[in-house]
């Protein structure tokens, strides 16, 4: 009987496992998001009015400014249909926060920021400050 649940217990692991990484594995509509953004602007947009402003790199790293005019830095990643910030400048706790990005210029995604605050997403095209 304990080398039935032994064999159980394993299988169930290796299910979960499986059912994780199938998880984390990166989604075509992602993969064509996160493609969409290079050279482009994406905007996070408040109800305040404020914006920040990230640009995605292909080589994984990310530069922004935030809602306030502050540079900021990290690395960017896929996981399943979202795109994951870690930010890295200035230095703020180790945690990615992952999030669905528009794919194209012409939809603007609702979304929560991470403390949970409601905002929008677009991609503008181009380099830019403003949403015009």
């Amino acid at each position: 009987m304990r080398l039935n649940f032994s064999v159980t217990a394993a299988l169930a692991a290796l299910v979960v496992a499986g059912a994780a990484r199938a998880a984390d594995a990166t989604d075509p509509d992602a993969e064509q998001a996160v493609r969409a953004t290079f050279g482009n602007t994406v905007f996070s947009m408040y109800p305040d009015g404020r914006s920040q402003k990230i640009w995605l790199h292909p080589d994984g790293t990310w530069v922004g400014k935030s809602r306030r005019g502050k540079d900021l830095a990290g690395k960017w990643t896929l996981k399943g249909d979202k795109v994951c910030l870690r930010q890295s400048s200035p230095p703020t706790l180790p945690i990615s926060f992952c999030q669905v990005m528009p794919k194209d210029p012409a939809i603007t995604l609702t979304s929560k920021d991470l403390t949970g605050r409601t905002i929008h997403l677009k991609i503008v095209k181009g380099i830019t400050e403003s949403v015009s």
